[in-house]
């Protein structure tokens, strides 16, 4: 039960800063995406915030012998630069390029009730649930 109560309150407060910051709101994200027109800096602001903190954060919490709530970290093994990723990567960068949500914002914005985040998250499951039944057998 603890585990589900700190899940809930860090996923409030991420939404709390994407809100705060406005990056729910997919005309920022497209603002910041188009550098030839009317270009909007706000994103690469909070990009920057949350680049440091996690290099400050990552490091500190790394220095634990376990975590608060688990028995052990659970980090990627993986290194490795495959085709999957690369292009459940470009997948991803056109779907927030087009959009203007990624997953959290989007999150955010359809539990407040937005008709596009609603949209894009219908979007997004579907995407997941044909992802799951297309790697099915394959190692990863």
């Amino acid at each position: 039960m603890t585990r589900w109560l700190a899940a809930l309150l860090a996923g409030a407060v991420f939404g709390a800063g994407l809100a705060l910051s406005r990056m729910t709101d997919p005309n920022i994200v497209l603002g910041f995406l188009d550098v030839a027109g009317d270009f909007d800096p706000r994103l690469a602001f909070v990009l920057a915030g949350a680049v440091v903190t996690t290099l400050i954060a990552f490091r500190l919490v790394l220095r634990r012998g376990r975590p608060w709530l688990a028995d052990r970290f659970r980090l990627p093994l993986a290194r490795t630069i495959d085709p999957p990723l690369v292009v459940g990567a470009l997948l991803f960068g056109v779907g927030w390029g087009l959009a203007g949500y990624c997953p959290g914002p989007a999150l955010v914005g359809a539990a407040a009730g937005v008709d596009s985040a609603l949209i894009f998250v219908a979007a997004m499951l579907a995407g997941s649930l044909l992802q799951g039944m297309t790697s099915r057998g394959r190692a990863t």
